[in-house]
C-alpha cells in the first residue's frame, strides 16, 4: 500500500515537473515572439497599424465570453472520471463539451461577420472598409479552428495532467510563426497576409492535438446519455465573464472612447506586463490538475500541504519579479521603441500602475486554482460579477480624464477586490484555515513591496539607450532586489526559506554530477 502511495507520489510530481517545464518554455518563447514581431509592426507599418491589429485582437477574444466558463467546468468535470479510469464518463462529458463547442464555432461566424460590419465604423481610425474587413477575416480564422476542432481535446489533456503536449505543439508553430511572419514584414507585404500566414499555421494546433487524442484514448462519440454529464455546467458564467473584461476591457474601452496610438502604447507595454504575467501563469498550469486530483480522491491533507507551498511560493515571486518590472519596463520601452516618433511611448506613471495590476492578478492565482480545482463555480460567481462591473465601470468613468492610466487603475481595484474576497472564501470553505495565514503572507508582501519602492526612488527615472546597457542596468535591479526579499522572508518564513534552499542546492547537485 505504502509502495503504491509513494509510487503515485511520483508519477504526480514527474507530470508536475514536466508540465510545468513546457509551459514554462513556450511562455517564454512566446514573451521573446511577442516583442519581436510588435516591434517590425511598429517599423514597418507604424502605430496606428499596430493598434488596429491589437484592437481587433481584443474584439476577436470577446467570442471567448460565449464559452460561458464551460470549459472551465469542463476541465474540472474531468478531474474525477480521469482519476476513477472511467472512461464512459469520459466519453460523455467529451460527447457533451463538443456539442457545445462546436455550437460556439458557429456563432463565432456570426459574430464576425457583424465585426466586419460595425467595426469600421465604431473605432476611431482612417482605414477603409475593405482592408479593415479583410484583416477580421485573416485573423479569424484560427480562432474559428480553436473552437471548432481544437479545444475539446486541450482541456483534456489538461485535466489528465498531460498539457505538456499542447505547449509543445504550441512553442513549435510559435516559433514558426515568428519566423514565417518576420520575413514576410521584411517582405513589406501587406498586414492581411501575414496574419492570414499566422492563422494558417496555428491551424495545425487542433490537428495535432486531435491525432494525439485519438490515439492515446479511447473516447466513444457514439455513447449516449440522459443526464448532463457536465455538472454546473452554466455556474462557470461570472467567472468567465470577468477573466474576458480583465483581459479585454482596457483595449476596446480605449478604442472606442480614446485613439488607435493609445490602444497600440497600451498593447507595447501590455507586452511586457502580461509576459510576465503569463510566466507566473505557466508556472502554475500543472497545479490546478493535481489540485483537482487531489481534491477528487479527498486526500485532504496532502492538498492543504501543497496548498500553503504554492501560496507562498507564488506571493513572494510575484512580489520579486514584478518589483523589478516596476523598475525596468520604461527602460525597456525606451530601447524598444526607440525611432518611433508618431506616438509618446515613455508613460511612467501608466506604466507602474499596469505591473502593479497585473501582480495583484498574480497573487491571486493560488485561491483561483483551489476554486476551480474543486469545482466551486456556484459559490464564488457573485464575487466575480461585482470584480467585472467595477472593472469596467471604472474604466470607461476615468478614461476621458485619465486616458491610459484611467483604464489600468480600472483593472487595479477589481484585481484588489478579487484577491481578498478568493483569498477569504479558500480560508473558509476550502482550506478552511484561520484568516492569520493570509493576512500574515500580505504583510509581507507589503514589506517587499515597500523596500522595492523605496529602492526605486533611490535608483531614481532611467532610460536605456541600448539593449546592451538595459541588460547591465537589470542585472544590478533583480541583484539588489534579491538581497531585500530574500532577507524579508527569512525573517517571517525562516523554514520555507530553508526548504526553498534545500530543493535548489539538491537540482544544482544533481545537475553538477550530470555535467562532470
Amino acid at each position: 500500500m505504502l509502495g503504491k502511495k509513494k509510487e503515485e507520489d511520483n508519477l504526480r510530481t514527474k507530470k508536475l515537473a514536466r508540465n510545468t517545464m513546457s509551459s514554462m518554455i513556450y511562455q517564454v518563447m512566446t514573451i521573446g515572439c511577442g516583442f519581436i514581431l510588435p516591434r517590425l509592426m511598429l517599423s514597418c507599418y507604424g502605430s496606428e497599424v499596430n493598434g488596429i491589429v491589437n484592437s481587433i485582437t481584443q474584439f476577436l477574444q470577446i467570442v471567448a465570453f460565449l464559452d460561458l466558463g464551460v470549459g472551465a467546468v469542463v476541465q474540472s468535470s474531468l478531474y474525477k472520471p480521469l482519476a476513477n479510469n472511467d472512461t464512459q464518463q469520459i466519453s460523455r462529458v467529451v460527447k457533451s463539451a463538443t456539442r457545445f463547442f462546436r455550437n460556439l464555432a458557429k456563432i463565432l461566424l456570426v459574430y464576425v461577420v457583424g465585426l466586419i460590419l460595425v467595426y469600421p465604423y465604431l473605432a476611431n481610425q482612417q482605414f477603409g472598409f475593405g482592408y479593415t474587413a479583410a484583416l477580421i477575416i485573416a485573423m479569424s480564422i484560427s480562432s474559428f479552428a480553436q473552437y471548432y476542432f481544437g479545444i475539446v481535446n486541450r482541456l483534456l489533456l489538461l485535466a489528465d495532467q498531460r498539457g505538456y503536449i499542447q505547449y509543445d505543439i504550441q512553442t513549435i508553430t510559435l516559433i514558426l510563426n515568428t519566423i514565417a511572419c518576420a520575413v514576410l514584414m521584411r517582405w513589406n507585404v501587406s498586414i492581411q497576409l501575414v496574419k492570414l500566414t499566422t492563422s494558417l499555421i496555428y491551424l495545425l494546433r487542433p490537428i495535432g492535438l486531435n491525432c494525439y487524442v485519438k490515439k492515446n484514448y479511447k473516447i466513444d462519440m457514439d455513447i449516449t446519455y440522459v443526464d448532463e454529464p457536465i455538472k454546473q455546467k452554466w455556474n462557470g458564467v461570472a467567472q468567465h465573464i470577468a477573466a474576458v473584461i480583465l483581459d479585454g476591457t482596457d483595449s476596446i474601452v480605449l478604442t472606442i472612447f480614446s485613439t488607435l496610438s493609445s490602444v497600440s502604447i497600451y498593447s507595447v507595454y501590455n507586452l511586457v506586463a502580461f509576459g510576465v504575467k503569463q510566466l507566473f501563469v505557466s508556472m502554475t498550469n500543472g497545479i490546478q490538475s493535481l489540485m483537482g486530483e487531489l481534491w477528487a480522491k479527498e486526500e485532504i491533507n496532502e492538498l492543504e500541504s501543497f496548498f500553503d507551498w504554492v501560496e507562498w511560493t507564488i506571493h513572494t515571486g510575484v512580489v520579486y519579479v514584478f518589483g523589478c518590472t516596476s523598475a525596468l519596463i520604461v527602460p525597456f520601452i525606451s530601447v524598444y521603441t526607440k525611432g518611433i516618433t508618431d506616438a509618446n511611448y515613455i508613460q511612467p506613471v501608466f506604466g507602474v500602475i499596469l505591473v502593479v495590476a497585473n501582480a495583484v492578478c498574480c497573487l491571486r492565482i493560488p485561491y483561483i486554482l483551489m476554486i476551480l480545482a474543486s469545482g466551486s463555480y456556484k459559490q464564488t460567481q457573485n464575487n466575480y460579477i461585482i470584480a467585472a462591473i467595477l472593472n469596467i465601470g471604472l474604466s470607461i468613468l476615468l478614461v476621458r480624464k485619465f486616458g491610459l492610466i484611467g483604464v489600468s487603475i480600472g483593472t487595479l481595484a477589481s484585481m484588489v477586490y478579487q484577491t481578498v474576497w478568493t483569498a477569504l472564501y479558500n480560508e473558509k470553505h476550502l482550506i478552511k484555515r484561520s484568516i492569520s495565514f493570509f493576512i500574515k503572507q500580505v504583510f509581507v508582501d507589503f514589506c517587499g513591496a515597500f523596500v522595492i519602492f523605496v529602492l526605486n526612488k533611490l535608483l531614481g527615472q532611467y532610460i536605456s539607450t541600448n539593449y546592451l546597457e538595459w541588460c547591465w542596468y537589470a542585472v544590478k535591479v533583480a541583484l539588489v532586489f534579491l538581497v531585500f526579499e530574500v532577507a524579508i522572508n527569512y525573517v517571517f518564513y525562516k523554514e520555507k526559506m530553508k526548504k526553498l534552499t534545500g530543493k535548489i542546492l539538491l537540482v544544482s547537485k544533481k545537475i553538477g554530477m550530470k555535467v562532470f
